[in-house]
């Protein structure tokens, strides 16, 4: 898995005529728009790669492996990839 500096270097060395700043600003706000879809719980699919979708957990009891002790866990929404 890349990091997104990683994929900004690659973007950059691949496409030399493009700026750094350029293509910095584009990644991030390529990521950006990513993010808020899953926030609002939308599916991403992007053709030929993959698609990130949301999946639901319900609340549940678990421990804390520290101390052993008992705690309810919240539910939660976690993002998945699923190769396409």
């Amino acid at each position: 898995m890349a990091t997104r500096t990683e994929i900004i270097q690659t973007i950059s060395e691949r496409f030399p005529h493009l700026s750094h700043a350029d293509v910095e600003y584009s990644v991030k706000e390529i990521l950006g728009a990513m993010h808020q879809s899953l926030v609002r719980g939308d599916r991403i699919e992007i053709r030929g790669f993959g698609s990130f979708v949301n999946r639901s957990y319900g609340s549940y009891q678990g421990r804390n492996p520290k101390t052993g002790q008992l705690v309810q866990v919240a539910p939660k929404r976690v993002p998945f990839f699923k190769v396409g």
